[in-house]
């Protein structure tokens, strides 16, 4: 089936598009940037320093990364509805739980639950419904499915505030609870109506076999850990997480240092988001047509441009050119890579093999903020931070090239 264009397509498979959406969506509520304007809050009530807040937020992150590899593998066994339903139950116990914890362990459950089945399987499944079931669109796919992440973090952590401001944090959470499970959850569910046809013509698809891919098989997740390129591409896959979190969870104390007002570069948010939009939809017809293969060892160039700029100007202006740049990084990696892994080992395992992925940039993320937490402490400069961080683009595209390398000569 040939590629069509983004009108057409998304008009002619709207409801699925949609579920990827809601599902991208929801996965704010496990997301760094929402979980952090909690954080004074939380600070306050548990009597946390900095340091003790991001030790919970790390410890809860560790865990899920542990965990993802077996829950994530669970989308290729259950019906997909079945698995959204558990998704959106755990997200919303993860919220019932926060908001009646009363002591810091609750909490770090609280927490490792929030990103287990917010940032994790809500973003996981979103990511493998829309690569397993569409193949010559499947950048399009993933690229309209992904604006609801760009959606979510331009409007929920200002709604969060606003909530707060008038209910404060625990009613908040509970409300989010209520929420997920009195409406995103039967939407959800709703949108999933005649997905039981859908899945039969996928099984059908797959045991042709001229549906195999172009590396000639559909790879299991065990074969896929004992392939060599799988960890060399992790080292550059997993920049954009490292660093991205590290940087909105001290963006802050990154703006004090520059001299940028806590509501400038919050208020810049917009903008990183609506470069992460733009790009995804440009990038959606470029995976479609030259594959992703071509796109993934470009995508971090725009975030290395951005950390310089960061490490060489103080103007408030910059601060929008950095999180445009950002942007652009990330709106390239939610599309390309997350359709890469299709187009090297197949979709048959792919939910398997995307929990693997997951868990990598999940542990990425909490190790990302401690990173920059410890460089901080020590008297490193923010500069230097930034150069140390785009010496890491540098080492991590280099990894993607050697990875990709004779995979883009078999393709050719």
């Amino acid at each position: 089936m040939p590629s069509e264009g983004y009108v057409r397509f998304a008009l002619a498979n709207r409801r699925f598009l949609a579920f990827g959406f809601l599902m991208a969506l929801g996965s704010s509520f496990g997301q760094t940037y929402f979980i952090g304007v909690f954080g004074p809050g939380l600070r306050a009530e548990f009597g946390l320093s900095h340091g003790d807040w991001g030790l919970v937020f790390m410890a809860g992150t560790l865990a899920s990364a542990a965990v993802l590899p077996w829950t994530g593998r669970l989308i290729d066994r259950l019906d997909l509805r079945v698995f959204t339903a558990a998704a959106f139950v755990g997200l919303a116990a993860a919220c019932f739980l926060t908001a009646i914890a009363g002591h810091v362990a609750v909490l770090v459950i609280a927490i490792f639950g929030l990103r287990q089945f917010g940032q994790g399987l809500m973003t996981h499944t979103s990511g493998a419904s829309m690569v397993r079931y569409f193949d010559a669109n499947r950048g399009k796919a993933i690229s309209l499915a992904s604006v609801g992440f760009s959606a979510g973090q331009t409007v929920l952590p200002f709604a969060a505030v606003a909530v707060i401001a008038v209910a404060g944090w625990r009613s908040t959470y509970a409300a989010m609870g209520v929420f997920l499970l009195v409406a995103a959850l039967p939407v959800a569910l709703w949108l999933l109506k005649g997905h039981g046809e859908r899945h039969r013509r996928h099984l059908d698809v797959l045991a042709r076999p001229a549906s195999d891919n172009a590396v000639g098989r559909q790879w299991t997740a065990a074969e896929v850990l004992r392939d060599p390129r799988f960890y060399v591409l992790l080292v550059g896959i997993e920049a954009p997480a490292f660093i991205g979190t590290a940087l909105f969870f001290h963006h802050l104390h990154l703006a004090d240092v520059k001299g940028w007002s806590h509501a400038w570069i919050t208020g810049n948010y917009i903008v990183h988001a609506a470069a992460v939009l733009a790009t995804m939809l440009v990038a959606g017809r470029l995976v479609d047509r030259l594959g992703a293969l071509r796109l993934v060892p470009l995508h971090l160039l725009p975030l290395g441009f951005g950390l310089v700029v960061v490490a060489t100007f103080d103007a408030a202006p910059w601060a929008s050119l950095y999180l445009f740049a950002m942007g652009v990084t990330l709106g390239l990696a939610f599309t390309s890579v997350g359709a890469l892994w299709a187009e090297m080992y197949g979709v048959r395992h792919i939910g398997a093999i995307k929990s693997l992925v997951s868990s990598a940039l999940v542990f990425a993320s909490a190790l990302g903020p401690l990173f920059m937490g410890a460089l901080i402490d020590a008297g490193v400069a923010m500069e230097d931070i930034c150069l140390i961080f785009a010496a890491y683009v540098i080492v991590g595209t280099a990894a993607i090239w050697a990875a990709l390398r004779n995979v883009a000569r078999r393709r050719a």
